[in-house]
């Protein structure tokens, strides 16, 4: 069984029509692609479909992801595709933003460590030290770029000349509590991940899960998205929700919605690393595992 170091993943988006699956079967069947995924979904409102495949060489006559691509075009042309071509294997090269809640760093970190996240975490920033240590421990560059309103625009300008220099694929927004500038999420459309808790808007600003325990909440939860401009109203990729009752505490409700955090940041990050969510304007479609 062929595995990922010669596998390859294909993700499409286009105006829905007749043929289309057959017309991307069909051009890697001819040149002996095996596929070992496939998943397709016709948008009924936006008329658009959206598909993934993962396929490797079934035979020698396979060519070269170059190549694959440029033959591609005839198909991608008659359908009007937006499409890509990728290495299964390769690694999606992530920085983490974080401030001084760790639990979804820790989380990512400890995933990233055993092998079972697709990532390569190339640095964590931080307005902070609190995560300095924990970082260096894991052998990942710390860098602690402080920000108040008067060096705000000199330390995104920091940010994103290391996604440039260290060729980011992915920024992780770990709990970092820090409103992004628009011009910084216009730079990272679509390769910025943000988690918050689902109160919002009910409960904006500080203390959250207090506020939501003074109004006797049935269920907390969390929300990771892309980051745009419109703080907080992002493409969603993932939510998750516990529900909880009048035993629990606002401490309680704070352990809880950690959890949940966590865990909806990282199937978040592990999708788009796999080439799994794909753009449907306001909105995603996430091809899950």
């Amino acid at each position: 069984m062929n595995g990922l170091e010669d596998s390859f993943v294909l993700t499409l988006t286009c105006p829905d029509r007749t043929g289309i699956v057959a017309a991307v079967t069909g051009f890697l069947a001819e040149r002996d692609g095996f596929l070992t995924e496939l998943s397709h979904y016709a948008d009924p409102v936006s008329k658009r479909s959206f598909l993934r495949t993962v396929f490797h060489a079934g035979s020698p006559r396979l060519p070269k992801r170059e190549k694959l691509q440029q033959e591609f075009l005839a198909v991608s042309d008659r359908f009007s595709m937006d499409f890509r071509i990728v290495p299964a294997a390769q690694k999606c090269r992530v920085m983490v933003l974080v401030s001084k809640f760790g639990h979804c760093l820790n989380n990512l970190l400890h995933d990233w460590r055993n092998g079972s996240l697709p990532i390569d975490i190339c640095a964590v920033v931080s307005n902070h030290e609190d995560m300095r240590s924990l970082v260096e421990w894991h052998g990942i560059p710390y860098q602690y770029l402080p920000v108040n309103p008067d060096s705000k625009a000199r330390q995104e300008e920091r940010i994103r000349e290391l996604v440039g220099s260290l060729e980011i694929d992915l920024v992780v927004l770990a709990r970092y509590m820090q409103i992004l500038s628009d011009d910084m999420c216009r730079a990272l459309q679509w390769k910025a991940i943000n988690i918050h808790h689902s109160f919002l808007p009910s409960f904006k600003g500080a203390r959250p899960y207090h506020q939501a325990h003074a109004r006797g909440v049935k269920i907390i939860g969390a929300t990771a998205h892309y980051v745009t401009p419109a703080l907080d109203e992002g493409p969603i990729i993932e939510q998750s929700v516990e529900r909880i009752d009048h035993v629990q505490t606002p401490e309680d409700m704070v352990r809880i919605g950690r959890d949940i955090e966590s865990v909806v940041l990282n199937r978040a990050v592990r999708w788009h690393a796999e080439h799994r969510i794909l753009d449907n304007g306001s909105k995603t479609v996430v091809f899950k595992s």
